[in-house]
């Protein structure tokens, strides 16, 4: 999995590439949690990601509580098949996603 981080004033936005599951999920999570200072908008940009498992959405959602406290959060560019899990988990009522 590949990280990429692009701040723009207080709008911050990580582009991830590759599989987000068990592996990877900490990696992620840690960036996040080291990233959200001054944070008021985060955007996840999944054009790339190929696959998310249930340690991945437990990222989100943790990413999501502490966005809903300082800012927003928005998923975009998912694509059909992480489209499914999020569906099938009830992560599209949850997430913001574009």
């Amino acid at each position: 999995m590949t990280i990429n981080k692009q701040k723009n004033g207080s709008t911050l936005t990580i582009a991830v590439q590759g599989r987000l599951d068990t592996t990877t999920a900490p990696d992620l999570e840690k960036e996040i949690k080291t990233s959200l200072d001054g944070v008021t908008e985060l955007i996840m940009d999944f054009e790339k990601l190929d696959y998310i498992s249930s340690a991945g959405l437990r990222v989100l959602l943790s990413a999501q509580k502490v966005m809903s406290k300082q800012g927003s959060m928005k998923v975009v560019h998912v694509s059909e098949l992480v489209m499914e899990v999020f569906e099938v988990t009830g992560f599209t009522d949850i997430l913001t996603i574009e």
